[in-house]
């Protein structure tokens, strides 16, 4: 796997998206419960881990996923900048080689990162995420790793977004149900209840 270290957004997004696939997170409870669960996870975000290129993942691959699932939910809720660098520092060594210069296809040089030959699909996903996490440190600030501010909800996630204002782990979920118990506040305010 070649990681461009350009692209610390996504590396962000799976980090994020991973640790809310946890069940003391979602209501629907385990977001990664079965090997297939794993293979859409990776598919939704477009990532392709050399060890499973040619095969599937397998229950103990699935197992060490949710194991590095919690190792990064603790990065995202570090208090400092140093213990969450520390922690991606953590990630990364487990299958990152040290940097490249590759030429794109437009012949100018990019930044990657390779994992090893032979890397477990965790660690693998674990180099990824966390050159993504080292990335949101360096180019955005640690302030950028935050919980979500929904009532109730146990999400966290790495804000990647331009603005630096995202408020909720999943905005399509967490964000929605804000807007509509707030709509209906106001509703019940006005005199009308529907």
């Amino acid at each position: 796997m070649e990681i461009p270290l350009t692209d610390y957004p996504s590396g962000a997004a799976v980090a994020t998206d991973l640790v809310n696939t946890s069940p003391t997170v979602t209501e629907a409870g385990d977001g990664l419960s079965t090997p297939e669960s794993l293979v859409e996870f990776l598919a939704e975000h477009d990532v392709r881990l050399d060890a499973v290129a040619d095969r599937a993942p397998t229950g103990e691959d699935l197992f060490q996923v949710q194991l590095l699932r919690r190792e990064v939910r603790g990065i995202l809720e570090t208090e400092t900048e140093d213990q969450a660098v520390a922690g991606a520092h953590v990630l990364t060594r487990r299958a990152a080689l040290g940097p490249v210069l590759r030429q794109d296809v437009d012949g100018r040089w990019q930044w990657h990162v390779p994992t090893a030959p032979g890397a477990p699909p965790a660690d693998e996903l674990a180099a990824f995420i966390g050159v993504g996490l080292l990335g949101v440190v360096r180019a955005l600030g640690h302030d950028r790793f935050r919980a979500c501010e929904a009532a109730g909800c146990r999400g966290v996630f790495a804000d990647t977004s331009r603005a630096g204002r995202r408020r909720y782990c999943r905005p399509e979920l967490c964000g929605n149900r804000v807007n509509v118990a707030n709509h209906r506040a106001r509703l019940r305010v006005g005199g009308v209840v529907r």
